[in-house]
């Protein structure tokens, strides 16, 4: 924190090269910040000497016994010692009559605070008071003034900042995009070579069965005809025959039921590799979850059980490499947040995937259900926290937005949930940010649901919604319109 005193001698002047290398998660406490307090019994005169003596200095802050009372811009106290008579009024006068005319609505930051928060916070304010002085507290709980220029220009290098970061991003994805477009060709080479073998095994497991049923019941036949005999005797106890027997066909099934699994796992593998993020053409969605969920089958396996409700649904006109992304994403934080708790005695994870066909009347139906019952008080069906992400907008009591560029009369619905702890709902409102991440550094870089919610709205001219209730887990709610 650059800590200014009015008194100092050295004006200080934030030079191209002075300025401090700010973060996407800067704070207040890292710009300048004036200790300029003035007693309500002291003299008018002495903020103007104040004034005089540091032309930086946006204002003061008033006390009251050393207590917070209020704060004075630089340009009101010129405004009222500038009117008629204004000097005499004011500068011989304590610096509380002062303040009675030239008071305002005052804001007041933590210094803890983000610098994008505070400067969004902070251009919300009318017009006469958008560039008043912001006050700032310390821990302490001691007073310091921030000129709001001085904010504004900070939120504009973070503006930058973050606006390089994403190009970097966006680089980056295009080179992944690539990547993943020749892992697809490989996967599509290997899935061929598997195939086939895999084919030749399913099919001919059929006749072996066949054959191992006509085998015995010929052994049996030879034995009604030729009788017991001590050599064939000896020979069965050696090999073990009525233990073959009944093994034969337990074995031909555990080959049979592998090989359908490898089948269904060759055709998982085709279907990724056939996911063109590029193209708008119709696709099956549980493809594309299936597909999903098979990549992420190695941290699922740990203890996290997969329920899925799908129901029945028409192939859908999409970016099917980009929704793939979409529940990659979804999935990944249901699964990050699960192990957080999944060693808990009694606790069973679990993360559910529900699908079906939603119409529009029923959509509509829903968001007045939800808004009445907001409206008229009833807290109780509404414990669970809704943030929609169409604009990003969250009012920090409730916030499911309906409305939407598609016309279509009917949606497809994709709820991804898990039964973690929930999100807060301090976090719920900047959940879609760009580069927003609650995730220790090197974890994670805060796009992977600011691209989602991308997709789905933009790409997809769908929705996003959330449903979080701390304590109980999280939704997140696929809207895609039927075109």
């Amino acid at each position: 924190m650059l800590d200014v005193s009015y008194a100092e001698k050295q004006i200080p002047v934030m030079s191209e090269a002075s300025i401090p290398d700010f973060r996407l998660d800067s704070t207040l406490e890292e710009l300048p910040l004036y200790d300029c307090p003035v007693q309500a019994t002291d003299l008018g005169s002495k903020i103007s000497q104040m004034l005089e003596a540091d032309p930086l200095l946006p204002g003061v802050i008033l006390t009251d016994r050393s207590l917070f009372a209020g704060m004075i811009s630089r340009w009101r106290f010129l405004e009222y010692i500038s009117r008629p008579f204004g000097r005499e009024l004011f500068l011989k006068r304590p610096v509380r009559a002062l303040y009675g005319f030239a008071k305002t609505k005052t804001f007041i930051f933590p210094s803890n605070t983000l610098i994008v928060d505070a400067a969004r916070q902070s251009l919300l304010r009318s017009k006469e008071l958008l560039y008043e002085p912001i006050v700032v507290q310390l821990p302490d709980l001691t007073y310091r003034l921030l000129d709001a220029h001085e904010l504004l220009v900070a939120q504009s290098n973070i503006h930058e900042l973050a606006t390089k970061l994403l190009r970097q991003q966006t680089q980056s994805q295009l080179i992944q995009t690539e990547k993943l477009a020749s892992l697809g060709q490989m996967v599509a080479g290997v899935a061929h070579e598997i195939r086939n073998p895999v084919t030749c095994i399913t099919g001919n497991l059929g006749f072996l069965s066949n054959y191992s049923e006509d085998v015995m019941e010929l052994v049996s036949a030879y034995e009604e005809i030729v009788g017991k005999s001590q050599i064939i005797d000896e020979l069965k106890e050696k090999i073990e025959f009525d233990f073959l027997q009944e093994d034969w066909g337990e074995i031909l099934k555990s080959m049979k039921v592998s090989a359908d699994r490898l089948t269904e796992l060759v055709t998982s593998l085709h279907t990724f590799s056939h996911m063109d993020g590029t193209q708008l053409k119709e696709a099956n969605i549980h493809e594309c979850i299936d597909s999903t969920l098979l990549i992420l089958k190695n941290r699922l396996k740990y203890g996290i059980k997969v329920v899925k409700k799908y129901g029945e649904l028409p192939f859908v006109k999409c970016y099917s490499g980009q929704l793939s992304q979409v529940f990659m994403n979804i999935i990944s934080n249901a699964i990050d947040a699960l192990e957080e708790i999944k060693g808990e005695t009694g606790f069973v994870a679990a993360i559910s995937i529900e699908t079906e066909v939603i119409e529009s009347s029923d959509l509509d139906c829903a968001s007045a259900k939800l808004m009445q019952n907001y409206v008229s008080g009833d807290r109780e069906n509404l414990q669970e926290r809704s943030l929609s992400s169409q604009n990003g907008n969250y009012n920090g009591e409730l916030s499911y937005e309906i409305a939407s560029n598609s016309q279509s009369s009917a949606w497809v619905a994709i709820r991804i949930a898990d039964n973690g702890r929930g999100i807060p709902p301090e976090i719920q409102r900047r959940i879609f940010e760009a580069f927003f991440t609650t995730k220790p550094p090197g974890k994670g870089t805060g796009l992977g649901l600011a691209i989602t919610h991308q997709i789905v709205t933009e790409k997809h001219k769908g929705k996003l919604n959330l449903h979080s209730t701390p304590g109980t887990g999280t939704e997140f709610e696929i809207l895609l319109p039927l075109i």
